[in-house]
């Protein structure tokens, strides 16, 4: 089985930043493409960045400039940078990513937990 385990949350004032750490654990032969998306109450969830293996990045409108996706292939994480927040970012942010398993010729997605995202005065 595979496991992503988020970190980093938490409260925050605006214009503060924080960073998010994905780490992926278990029988795994690669990760393709490794990605945040985020969650706000009453809303659907959304992708926020996403980064291949290679280092494409991707990010929506409304974080390009102020989040940085980046990832660190030997360790399986993924990070999130987060500057400039704003209360719109709001949300429970989930970690997500392309897993290729040992013996399995296929690659699944996979989901975090989830961790909490705060912007308040």
């Amino acid at each position: 089985q595979v496991q992503l385990v988020e970190s980093g949350g938490g409260l925050v004032q605006p214009g503060g930043s924080l960073r998010l750490s994905c780490a992926a654990s278990g029988s795994i032969t690669s990760i393709s493409v490794m990605g945040w998306y985020r969650q706000a109450p009453g809303k659907q969830r959304e992708l926020v960045a996403a980064i291949s293996s290679g280092g494409s990045t991707n990010y929506a409108d409304s974080v390009k400039g102020r989040f940085t996706i980046s990832r660190d292939n030997a360790k399986n994480t993924v990070y999130l940078q987060m500057n400039s927040l704003k209360p719109e970012d709001t949300a429970v942010y989930y970690c997500n990513a392309d897993v290729l398993r040992i013996g399995v010729f296929r690659a699944s997605n996979y989901w975090g937990q989830g961790t909490q995202v705060t912007v308040s005065s």
